[in-house]
């Protein structure tokens, strides 16, 4: 597949820059991969389109507070956006401006927090040591939710710790949202169950690399960077009993989907817990997923190659440009869509 298949033309100001005022009013465009119709709703309707014995997945992963900032000895100002902890107390993470900062350079966080930048690492990443073990509480004090780049706020702000974060969130380990998962409401959720659809959980950390283009001219070439995961055994079974009495897996999420796929053998759902760098991109069976809720995705991204493996290019083409026309809201603190 060409890179450029996954070009397309979006308006500056259709790029979400904030949430809307209540997550389950988000606006939803349902894509029937049947017929290719498509339909405009809200997502506190989404049960509607769901049947009874469906199963949703979500991705109960959590996103810590991963930017810090901090001082040089010299007192030039440091940024420091941790990724993904190697051992207790040290961390793969991005320094700015990394080239003023040589290995070895202690950056204070604050009075009781210091980290020693290390050496330099593949894509541009540096070793970074604290002199605490409990980093994830040290965020909890000193750092700021990292927004997309996409966002443009100089600094995340209070309403951002709740918002960037979906509300069954469990499992400290992503830096950014499995965004799919961000509309959902107890609301939502007691009209789902009303509905007969049932709830599964899996954990897959999201890391930054999910912000990366595609910039090889083939999408193949591309590698896709991986990331952690947890997919218990009362998911798999859960799972299994839905496909057996005949209901559909609905991956919330381009994240959850990839886990469903890496775990999923000899035509069933089988636990496990590893790394996944699970590349999806047209063409591709999928075997695990049968329906798929998720956001607007940028061009030439990974996440839009693996829904136009799932719905087909020209349907989605054609999904986007209504979404468009119809001044949807995109990227993480955008809409969403329901492809069944």
């Amino acid at each position: 597949m060409n890179t450029s298949e996954l070009d397309y033309e979006l308006p500056e100001g259709l790029i979400a820059q904030r949430p809307c005022d209540d997550r389950e009013s988000a606006r939803m465009l349902v894509l029937d991969r049947a017929d290719g119709s498509l339909r405009l709703d809200t997502f506190r309707n989404v049960a509607a389109y769901l049947h009874a014995g469906d199963c949703m997945v979500l991705n109960d992963t959590r996103v810590i507070q991963a930017r810090l900032y901090g001082r040089k000895p010299t007192g030039g100002h440091v940024e420091v956006f941790l990724l993904r902890e190697r051992a207790p107390g040290t961390w793969d993470a991005l320094v700015r401006p990394s080239a003023r900062v040589k290995p070895g350079t202690a950056v204070r966080i604050s009075e009781r927090v210091e980290a020693v930048v290390g050496p330099a690492l593949p894509g541009g990443r540096r070793q970074v040591t604290f002199n605490r073990s409990d980093v994830l509480g040290v965020l909890e004090e000193e750092g700021e939710v990292p927004l997309p780049p996409y966002v443009r706020r100089e600094h995340a702000d209070e309403a951002d710790r709740a918002r960037y974060q979906t509300v069954y969130a469990r499992a400290p380990g992503a830096v950014a949202a499995p965004t799919a998962g961000l509309h959902f409401t107890e609301s939502v959720f007691a009209s789902l169950d009303a509905a007969g659809v049932r709830r599964a959980h899996l954990t897959l950390h999201v890391g930054y690399g999910t912000f990366r283009p595609i910039q090889t001219d083939r999408v193949e070439d591309h590698e896709l960077e991986a990331e952690d995961y947890e997919f218990p055994a009362a998911a798999a079974d859960l799972l299994n009993e839905t496909r057996a009495a005949g209901g559909r897996v609905v991956a919330v999420g381009t994240t959850s989907t990839r886990v469903l796929e890496t775990q999923f053998e000899d035509g069933a759902f089988r636990p496990g817990a590893g790394r996944t760098g699970r590349f999806i991109y047209p063409p591709y069976r999928f075997e695990a997923v049968d329906a798929l809720q998720t956001n607007f995705h940028l061009p030439r991204s990974s996440l839009l190659a693996l829904v136009c493996a799932f719905a087909g290019v020209e349907a989605i083409r054609e999904a986007y440009r209504l979404a468009i026309r119809e001044r949807f809201r995109f990227y993480s603190y955008g809409d969403v869509m329901l492809i069944v």
